[in-house]
């Protein structure tokens, strides 16, 4: 973020996010600035983890921070469509069905434990995170400019899981792990007591307009062709191997794209280096990728690509 004014201004207020996330949730500054960034490019997030661990206190300081409204949904076996969507009511003295819009209407959509509902109800989220719009008995509804799903789910092996499908993990820009704390940051932790205390005293440091500002100048951040051929030659790589049961997806591509610009931009540079496609891949690709058989994880198979795709001078 460059120039004079607004840009220099909205680059202070990520700043000051940032800081502000990192004295919320403890000794995870690479996973907050993730979560950030996901957001800066307009995507999806999904918080991968063991219950406890700070996922929907993190959902909640960033709508805080960032001036959002939100909304909560728990997710459950036998949650409906209708549940986040909305429902149409027959007003008896108008003689018309009125459309009661759920709770997706919101700038940021937590979806917690998103994999304890059926694939149908989380079908419900597939139109509005791709076209940012909802349809309901024939009508289409436009969801607010900025609008953000926060999804966490609890590791398969639990139980009362249903795995999401490769459509729905497609539609995440990113995942990302908090993992348990260190000993020196859970000690803090247990002397502090509940982190989300903090949020009242904190103020909003952005607002929608000042989010949106700051996506759009995510998206002048400058890609050389040289570049370009780089993340190319990487989505490729991924679907020459015959190890996996499939590439990425031109979404995956754009969306590594996207994560790279944001993650100049944090840095406040105008230009996308290698190192920034390199930073964010890991958090891109690994849950859209799966081996044909068991072995290593997502992390481990995004450093494979990383190692196996030369850098361009």
């Amino acid at each position: 973020m460059s120039g004079g004014g607004e840009p220099e201004a909205d680059a202070a207020a990520v700043r000051a996010v940032l800081a502000a996330l990192e004295t919320v949730i403890l000794g995870k500054p690479r996973q907050i600035r993730l979560c950030l960034a996901c957001l800066m490019a307009r995507g999806h997030l999904l918080i991968e983890d063991v219950p406890g661990v700070g996922k929907t206190t993190l959902a909640h300081a960033l709508a805080h921070l960032l001036g959002l409204a939100w909304q909560r949904v728990q997710f459950t076996s036998d949650l409906l469509p209708a549940d986040i969507i909305g429902v149409s009511i027959f007003d008896r003295a108008h003689q018309r069905f009125d459309f009661r819009r759920g709770p997706i209407f919101t700038q940021l959509l937590l979806a917690d434990e998103v994999n304890r509902a059926s694939p149908r109800t989380q079908s419900a989220l597939l139109e509005a995170m791709e076209e940012r719009q909802v349809s309901a008995d024939g009508t289409t509804y436009r969801l607010p400019d900025v609008f953000f799903v926060v999804a966490t789910q609890n590791p398969h092996e639990q139980l009362g899981t249903f795995a999401l499908p490769e459509s729905q993990l497609d539609r995440f820009l990113m995942r990302v792990t908090l993992g348990y704390p260190d000993a020196g940051h859970e000690r803090e932790l247990l002397r502090g007591g509940d982190r989300r205390d903090l949020l009242p005293q904190m103020p909003a440091v952005l607002n929608p307009a000042g989010v949106l500002r700051v996506q759009q100048q995510v998206r002048a951040v400058h890609v050389s062709d040289a570049l370009l051929g780089y993340v190319q030659a990487l989505i490729a790589s991924t679907r020459e191997r015959a190890d996996l049961k499939l590439g990425l997806s031109p979404r995956a591509g754009q969306g590594l794209l996207r994560a790279a610009q944001s993650w100049a931009c944090l840095d406040g540079r105008v230009a996308v280096l290698p190192e920034d496609v390199q930073a964010v891949l890991p958090a891109v690709v690994a849950h859209r990728l799966e081996r044909r058989e068991p072995g290593g994880d997502g992390n481990a198979l995004a450093a494979e690509i990383i190692r196996g795709v030369p850098v361009p001078l």
